[in-house]
């Protein structure tokens, strides 16, 4: 997604205490960062605007999460929208750090010492075109580096509007040596999440076209 760049965001985001500027520092220690050093960690990769992971951190406060995104104007919106959930609700922002890092380089950042229980991969782009599909979030290269840093049993949630990145990532998955254990074709038809799933801004723009949710849940 593109966006203006947001002069503000930059100096907001390193202004607050639940940014994290230098991530190379806390590879193998991220529990450290959080006041409950025991709660499992979960990771969103592309957070963009934070509606997703505001809502799922306010939620959940028994896990801690990290969000990575690498625009600052985004991280910057995502930032205000954290604040804004937290503190209309009277609490303090303890199980959530932003993170501005390329995915491409996650491991760098972190290892099987932060013990990643879940990824969340939302709407990411689709790259259609074959010779940038290596840059797909679930592509095999992808999933490589992911499994250097989490265990088995560890979670992938994805969610898509796209057909293809959709079809090509459950051969992703299966090929390297994930399990898809849940998947559908419409979400808001069939929820494999439970009651539990968090409509992002994009899930609801592409719903609103008539554009059929595709979700799955994957177990390495």
């Amino acid at each position: 997604m593109r966006i203006r760049f947001k002069p503000w965001a930059r100096p907001e985001l390193e202004a607050s205490y639940f940014y994290e500027d230098n991530p190379e520092s806390y590879i193998g220690k991220w529990k450290d960062k959080f006041e409950s050093k025991e709660n499992p960690i979960h990771l969103e990769l592309g957070c963009g605007k934070g509606n997703f992971i505001s809502e799922l951190a306010f939620r959940n406060p028994n896990i801690n999460y990290i969000a990575i995104d690498l625009v600052d104007a985004m991280l910057g919106q995502a930032k205000r929208k954290v604040e804004e959930k937290y503190n209309s609700n009277h609490k303090k922002v303890n199980n959530l750090i932003l993170v501005r890092y390329d995915i491409e380089r996650i491991n760098n950042i972190i290892n099987k010492e932060d013990n990643i229980k879940r990824i969340y991969i939302n709407f990411c782009n689709p790259w259609p075109k074959p010779k940038h599909k290596k840059k797909r979030l679930t592509h095999p290269k992808q999933l490589e580096h992911y499994k250097e840093f989490i265990n088995s049993g560890a979670e992938i949630y994805f969610k898509t509007d796209d057909d293809g990145l959709f079809n090509d990532s459950l051969q992703y998955f299966n090929a390297n040596g994930f399990e898809v254990v849940r998947k559908t074709y419409d979400l808001h038809d069939k929820d494999i999440f439970d009651g539990n799933n968090i409509v992002t801004e994009h899930e609801k723009m592409f719903s609103d076209e008539g554009i059929k949710i595709k979700a799955l849940i994957a177990k390495l």
